[in-house]
């Protein structure tokens, strides 16, 4: 099924691949994009909890 979400293409390293992989495989995520997408969204809440300690 098609999608109007923007898409874009990334390329890693073999070590950072298989991070990617353990981490879907060991959180049951049913593909690399679902992992990487949630990997994402985490490491950018873990940057804005960083930023908004700093402010304090």
């Amino acid at each position: 099924m098609p999608t109007e979400k923007p898409r874009f293409t990334l390329t890693v390293d073999e070590e950072l691949l298989k991070k990617i992989d353990d981490f879907r495989f060991e959180n049951r995520y049913p593909s690399r994009s679902a992992a990487t997408l949630e990997l994402i969204r985490l490491g950018i809440e873990s940057l804005k909890r960083e930023q908004d300690k700093k402010e304090l």
